[in-house]
């Protein structure tokens, strides 16, 4: 596959960062998008640098459809296009569900679900014209079940919903050469859960084990290479059979 450029929202850090380092091996352009880790974005764009890749770093709120807009153009001066956007931005939080404040119900949908409308949006035009483009998005595993969900309700439809425009997307864009796929991750070790709180949903992961992030890294390499060209609107489950 020849040279690409990929953006990634999400990308300082866990599963985001270590995307980012693969296909930086391949000497692809890395644009990494994150909105509070400076620090962490900076260590992954030393570490692309270090292995020959392109990187650029752009500070974000991709919750703000202009910023996230103005985002792509950045990334369009620096590199000419963006060929591959993969959405790995989710932040949560933890809250009985009638205690949920207004601007917290608000924030799991402004973080994890429109900003792949507004990305997409400003991309894929330049994707149909290239004829070529690959557009992932992280859910979450048993986000396609619709279960309740008491705690982490906002986050969890939010989740749903990623898979209901992933899959409009994909269907939408398919005639162009464009496939939008989603992965679902369960629990993945990527340093953002407490290890105590892993240890405690091993026993429940029928594969009794926990994830790791080599595990993402290498769906989202399937996802992207040209064997998976007539893979499009498809939900991964990178779950060990856990929330299936």
């Amino acid at each position: 596959m020849a040279e690409k450029t990929v953006l990634i929202t999400g990308g300082a850090r866990g599963i985001g960062r270590a995307l980012a380092l693969c296909l930086a091996q391949r000497k692809w352009n890395i644009a990494l998008c994150y909105r509070k880790s400076e620090a962490d974005a900076e260590s992954a764009r030393a570490a692309i640098s270090a292995l020959g890749a392109e990187a650029l770093t752009i500070k974000c709120d991709v919750s703000d459809a202009d910023a996230a807009e103005q985002m792509v153009t950045t990334v369009e001066q620096r590199f000419g296009g963006v060929d591959i956007l993969i959405n790995a931005a989710g932040p949560y939080h933890r809250v009985p569900l009638l205690d949920e404040t207004l601007e917290g119900w608000h924030e799991m949908f402004d973080n994890n679900l429109h900003p792949i409308f507004y990305l997409a949006r400003r991309i894929a035009p330049a994707m149909k014209r290239a004829g070529w483009g690959r557009i992932i998005n992280f859910s979450m595993a048993n986000a396609d079940q619709m279960i309740g969900q008491t705690h982490v309700t906002a986050h969890y439809i939010a989740k749903v919903a990623v898979l209901v425009l992933t899959r409009s997307l994909a269907k939408t864009l398919a005639a162009d050469g464009i496939t939008v796929n989603a992965v679902s991750p369960g629990f993945i070790d990527s340093g953002s859960a407490p290890e105590a709180e892993l240890k405690k949903m091993q026993k429940k992961i029928p594969a009794k084990a926990i994830g790791e992030l080599k595990d993402a890294v290498s769906a989202v390499e399937y996802l992207l290479s040209d064997e998976a060209s007539y893979v499009n609107g498809t939900n991964v489950h990178l779950s060990g059979a856990w929330g299936i």
